[in-house]
């Protein structure tokens, strides 16, 4: 037994730290010995026995030597999480040395810091990650850490400190109180308005590594700042540069009170006097309990979800909370007082407040509440529990629903799909069988049958299908069908789908894939790929009403007119590992696209389309045999292939442009470096790309070099990613001068572009809308000024006649003349000076649309 000890109880790793200083005792002794004791819960005995212990001497006199407080803390150099001790030593004329220990798992105290003080550390002190020593003295706020060495005071007053932790992007953050200070301009309303009026004190958050003030509204509203005995943050997070916290506060009036972003949201009254702590536990079952401890030494827990005491205990010495079974779970570790034993841990009790419940030598007469506590206890346990129990049971419910709708959904889908496939008719069930109810009013025949919008595949041509390929590029698999078109049939909007036969899978068979285009013609000039951007087409396309807008990319150019020799080939790219765990696996090709039929260049007929183009089978052994791969050998300084090996590795590929301008020089090094660093060689079936045959990652990519001038051209990357797009970049400027520039072209984003492209359509409708009201405004004034001429001369005429007959005469003039009039005002015609005015900025507008919309289109 140790003579006249100094106590203090910490967890760490699922394991409870008793320190124990043992002082001198007699003035004369020299050392003082600060021991720890690494107790484990054994499951057998259900007992806390020892694992391993350590000792640190302290030399000097030792009577004034003690420990402060104790916490575990982050040590800034490992990240890992250490106890951390606070001693104290007190040396003549009133000065105080303070110093911090970290315990390494080896048992072995490292001191870390020391720091010298002319006065006691009483008022809020915490130990922070650093580790950091941050207190209150005096209403200043200081602190020292293992990265500072030297004390430093913040500029803020602080009356108390309520909570000190770390936030991501601000550090460590002190959550206080401090006295209002009232307004310079001290006007009446000012007054009235003001805190410090009000209240008297108010909430300040301080940022210590950033050195500035935060809001302390977003924690606590001011309200609160004199009643408020102890804070826990749950959450903190940025959004829109505010803060959304979560916290927890109890006041002087044994109310325990839940605040979200400042606002209170829920209160609990306590049953004891005097809260003075709050912690947070994570129980096994995902339920968040917060446990009070108050100052006569009972302990009571408040579970979230209710906001209500499930339980309550007395005569509590000690609350600690960890991982002490090893079950990965938070568990609370209660010690309670007892006269009879001196082993801090001799009357214990763990329990999450579920299955896990462990006791050891307690007395129920003694330690335990009264019978009526205990069944109020349990009372209140059972109402939160219930209440728990209702809202998982409403949410089961939602979700069970919510997944049986999606089923039907994917299965009428999938039977729509298939009998469309099959050249059947689909008819949707009506919402009485859904159990619906119809939002407007139904219409009969609203919906036509197939056969009746939906073009079959009897009616296409049976040469429209030239060829049907598949290849295998890495986690890709491609499927292309290649269309030949003629001047009298083309194809608009299309679209490729894969579907697997039913033999293969259960649930969808619909598989995911983008679809692509590639267009061709003899001499493959649709693969070059031009310098600058390619003027749209200089007239407006007017869609109809069925055109929609498909996930469509060519590959590379965009011819504005196919020849009629020419072929168009679509891929469809989707993703190989799930479908090959079917091992084996049929599909079939689906072709979706609008027909439009045309006689002598006039548009005669537009249909929907959907076209069966073949199958294709899919297994192990021919991917591990090499079947589907993509082949490009070298051959005399080219490289040959197919064109279907080109068209896969175009099409899983991405596509990046960049503008290279030299000032002073040429830029000759492009080609050296495509050639000798890149080891390209020109494609023979399209020489104006190279194929990279370089080993590593850089191997298949894609390279089209096209010089505008000798200063100026374009490189254009097909990768596979864009870290090899970085790559082949670095590699790139070790070669250029370095007063060349390099830009990336088709910087324009969609949402950029569509945003650009609305603007000019208001832009258009706004010109119009202006050059028209101009024009007829212009017109009307003519018109009636004119009017208005004639009917004064007819007023001053009849005005001198005195003859009635002469005056009827007058009378039917005026009227021919109004009748002229009005036929004018009908054929009403502009000046050819302001119909070109308003022809120019029309074309301007229009001009100015289509471009957006065909950059809009390409990127």
């Amino acid at each position: 037994m140790l003579s006249d000890e100094q106590e203090k109880i910490l967890s760490h790793n699922g394991e409870v730290l008793i320190f124990q200083l043992s002082k001198a005792k007699c003035a004369t002794e020299k050392t003082t010995r600060l021991h720890v004791n690494r107790m484990a819960y054994d499951s057998g005995t259900k007992l806390f026995v020892q694992k391993s212990s350590g000792l640190f001497s302290m030399h000097g006199g030792s009577l004034n030597i003690e420990i402060v407080c104790c916490s575990c803390t982050a040590d800034f150099r490992t990240g890992i999480n250490l106890p951390c001790i606070l001693m104290r030593k007190k040396k003549n004329n009133s000065v105080f040395k303070y110093f911090l220990l970290l315990l390494h798992s080896s048992n072995k105290f490292e001191q870390c810091l020391n720091f010298k003080l002319d006065y006691e550390l009483k008022d809020d002190i915490r130990l922070l990650n650093g580790p950091t020593v941050l207190w209150r003295h005096a209403k200043k706020l200081f602190y020292v850490s293992t990265k500072t060495c030297t004390v430093l005071n913040a500029s803020v007053q602080f009356s108390s400190i309520e909570w000190a932790d770390e936030i991501e992007n601000e550090g460590i953050v002190v959550l206080g109180t401090r006295t209002a200070g009232l307004p310079e301009e001290k006007d009446e309303q000012t007054l009235l308005k003001s805190d410090g009026a009000i209240w008297g004190s108010e909430f300040v958050v301080y940022a210590i590594e950033n050195q500035k003030t935060l809001t302390g509204t977003c924690f606590l509203p001011h309200a609160y700042s004199s009643v408020i005995s102890c804070v826990h943050v749950c959450r903190t997070a940025i959004s829109r540069s505010q803060f959304r916290t979560s916290v927890v506060a109890i006041t002087h009036k044994k109310q325990l009170i839940w605040f979200q972003d400042g606002l209170p949201k829920d209160i609990c009254q306590l049953p004891y006097e005097e809260p003075c702590s709050i912690q947070v536990v994570t129980t096994s079952r995902n339920d968040v309990m917060y446990v009070v401890s108050f100052a006569s030494r009972n302990v009571c827990a408040v579970q979230k979800d209710s906001f209500q005491v499930a339980s309550r205990w007395q005569e509590v010495k000690s609350v600690l909370i960890d991982d002490f079974i090893g079950t990965g779970t938070e568990q609370i570790l209660l010690l309670f007082k007892d006269e009879s034993n001196t082993d801090s841990l001799s009357t214990f009790m763990i329990t999450d407040f579920g299955e896990i419940s462990y006791a050891s030598n307690i007395n129920c007469k003694e330690d335990f509440p009264p019978t009526e506590e205990l069944q109020e206890n349990g009372f209140l346990t059972i109402q939160a529990l219930e209440a728990r129990l209702q809202a998982g049971c409403t949410s089961v419910r939602d979700l069970q629903q919510h997944l049986r709708l999606k089923e039907k959904v994917l299965f009428e889908s999938c039977c729509a799909l298939i009998d469309l496939v099959q050249e059947r008719e689909h008819i949707l069930p009506t919402a009485e069988e859904e159990g619906l109810v119809s939002l407007w009013d139904d219409t009969e025949n609203l919906l036509h049958p197939l056969d009746k919008k939906m073009t079959l595949t009897s009616e296409v041509p049976e040469h429209l299908i030239e060829k049907l390929w598949q290849r295998v590029v890495d986690d890709s698999l491609v499927i292309g069908v290649k269309i030949t078109e003629s001047p009298n049939l083309s194809l608009n909007d299309v679209s490729l789908s894969l579907v697997m036969d039913h033999d293969f899978t259960s649930g969808s068979p619909v598989i995911e894939c983008q679809s692509k285009i590639v267009k061709l013609n003899k001499t493959f000039s649709a693969l070059s790929i031009s310098s600058c951007q390619m003027e749209p087409q200089p007239k407006r396309i007017k869609l109809d009403f069925h055109s929609k807008n498909d996930l469509k990319k060519e590959y590379p150019g965009r011819p504005s007119k196919i020849p009629s020799d020419g072929a168009k080939t679509f891929v469809a790219v989707t993703r190989l590992s799930p479908l090959l765990a079917f091992r084996d696996i049929c599909c079939m090709i689906l072709l979706h696209a609008k027909r439009k039929k045309y006689q002598d260049g006039n548009l005669q007929e537009s249909k929907q389309l959907t076209l069966l183009c073949g199958k294709f089978s899919l297994c192990l052994e021919d991917i591990s045999s090499g079947k589907y791969s993509v082949n490009l050998l070298r051959n005399n300084n080219q490289c040959t292939g197919t064109m279907e090996d080109i068209f896969a590795i175009l099409a899983v590929s991405l596509k990046f442009s960049f503008q290279i301008v030299s000032s002073d020089c040429t830029l000759t090094p492009v080609n050296m470096w495509l050639l000798s660093q890149m080891e390209c060689m020109p494609i023979k079936e399209c020489p104006e790309n190279m194929f990279c045959h370089k080993l590593g990652s850089l191997h298949g990519t894609v390279f089209n070099w096209n010089p505008k001038t000798p200063f100026e051209g374009t490189l254009t990357f097909f990768c596979r990613n864009q870290t090899v797009l970085f790559q082949c970049l670095h590699s790139l400027l070790e070669v250029l001068p370095p007063t060349c520039k390099v830009k990336p072209l088709w910087l324009e984003s969609k949402d950029v572009l569509t945003d650009q492209f609305a603007l000019a359509l208001e832009k258009e409708m706004v010109t119009l809308q202006s050059s028209f009201s101009s024009a007829v405004s212009e017109v009307e004034n003519n018109l009636t000024l004119s009017c208005e001429a004639d009917k004064k001369m007819s007023r001053v005429t009849v005005s001198s006649l005195s003859d009635k007959k002469e005056a009827v005469r007058q009378f039917r003039e005026e009227l021919q003349n109004e009748q002229k009039q009005s036929a004018l005002g009908m054929n009403r015609t502009v000046s050819g000076a302001l119909y070109r005015q308003i022809t120019l900025k029309i074309a301007e507008a229009q001009l100015c649309s289509d471009t957006i919309a065909w950059r809009l289109n390409i990127s």
